[in-house]
């Protein structure tokens, strides 16, 4: 009996350092990102970057993040998820060791690449929750959205008075965010060790690409996507081009992002429970739009209250679009293919907004017709979720 409760707190214990490992990878999923747009203007002042290459710095992570999506599953196969997240946590570090130190060639390079292993590590973290912790996948799912909004927060809030601490050099606040890959690398080592036979196979052909359903799903993902990653790329720039001092705008950016924790447990909570998600998909959007159009043009003494019906509109928006991924398939495996096609085309077509703001606000010179953009990439999210929202499923098989 006491071999068998030796055993018994042996698995608890590993469960227990999988779980942590798994959160603690989850942070790191966005600083690389967030962790820019606070100290843009002083990259910008420093490289002589225009609003034009600023949006391209800002873009080129999002772009790496779809278009390494499908390679993760092919290096899963090859090497197993555990050795593909700890290899890439390590080219995470090094990239985010090597970005402000290797001038704007490298700033570029090393952007994209950060952007690359996220994309990958994005991936492979919901399939290890789902086969590591079967019977508690919403809870572990809820636990990896609040660390991975975490790491983005900290990110956003923190790097500006890392900035001023550092002597007013942006290159070593950036730096500093290899420190939590590295932590998380250290602490996965462990799941190295662990074999597992299962590998998820290839579903033969492209099927999911030929139905209109996935690509409403799809088209969900990545609008909603080019909101939120305009947001991380700009906000602060924004909010400092009217008036607001740069630590306060960065904790802006990181305020929103704490407050996308609320509606990311609860929305999905509410949405599962409704006949079909299609006013819950309209009503997060229309949040977003609100909290955006007041940061643009409402008064500056209420930023505060934006700031957080921005937060709530855009954790709902995330995690519902994350949602409808189980929702939308009647299996695993198409649950799989369908994520793999949402986050691969997906945050590809994210990438223009960031892009599209910085162009917009180079030929304008300001950030009034921004709005106009973001209204219409809201829009289009809306009229998309009125399919992706509809009590359907996706069938790999049909061309609908």
């Amino acid at each position: 009996m006491s071999s068998v409760n030796t055993t018994k707190r042996g698995l608890q214990a590993e469960a227990v350092l999988a779980l942590v490992g798994l959160l603690l990878v989850a942070i790191n999923l966005r600083p690389a990102l967030t962790s820019v747009s606070p100290v843009l203007k002083n990259i910008a002042a420093g490289l002589s970057l225009s609003p034009a290459a600023q949006g391209v710095l800002t873009t080129l992570p999002v772009v790496c993040l779809g278009l390494a999506a499908p390679l993760a599953p092919k290096m899963s196969r090859r090497i197993g998820p555990e050795r593909t997240v700890f290899a890439f946590l390590i080219l995470l570090a090094i990239t985010l060791l090597a970005r402000p130190l290797t001038g704007m060639v490298g700033l570029f390079v090393f952007t994209a690449l950060a952007g690359a292993c996220i994309g990958i590590m994005n991936v492979l973290l919901p399939g290890i929750v789902k086969r590591d912790f079967p019977t508690r996948v919403g809870l572990i799912t809820g636990l990896y959205t609040v660390a991975l909004n975490l790491g983005a927060s900290l990110a956003a809030g923190a790097t500006e008075p890392l900035r001023q601490a550092f002597g007013d050099q942006w290159q070593p606040s950036l730096v500093f965010w290899l420190v939590p890959a590295v932590i998380a690398a250290l602490v996965w080592i462990p799941q190295l060790r662990v074999a597992h036979t299962a590998r998820v196979r290839p579903r033969e052909g492209h099927s999911l690409y030929r139905n209109a359903l996935a690509w409403q799903v799809t088209l969900f993902m990545g609008l909603q996507s080019s909101l939120a990653y305009t947001v991380f790329g700009w906000l602060p720039t924004i909010l400092q081009d009217r008036g607001v001092a740069p630590v306060t705008a960065g904790l802006a950016l990181s305020v929103s992002i704490l407050f996308q924790v609320v509606t990311a447990i609860t929305t999905p909570l509410l949405g599962g429970r409704m006949k079909d998600q299609r006013a819950v998909l309209v009503g997060v959007v229309l949040l977003t739009l609100l909290g955006l159009a007041g940061c643009l043009y409402a008064p500056t003494q209420s930023l505060w209250l934006w700031i957080v019906i921005l937060g709530l509109g855009q954790g709902g928006s995330f995690s519902m679009a994350l949602t409808l991924l189980a929702l939308r398939a009647p299996d695993g495996d198409t649950a799989a293919e369908l994520s793999g096609m949402a986050q691969g085309v997906g945050y590809v077509l994210a990438a223009f907004g960031p892009l599209l703001v910085g162009l917009l606000h180079d030929w304008a010179g300001g950030w009034d017709v921004v709005g106009i953009l973001l209204g219409l990439i809201g829009l289009g999210a809306m009229i998309v979720a009125l399919g992706a929202g509809r009590n359907l499923l996706v069938r790999p098989h049909e061309a609908t």
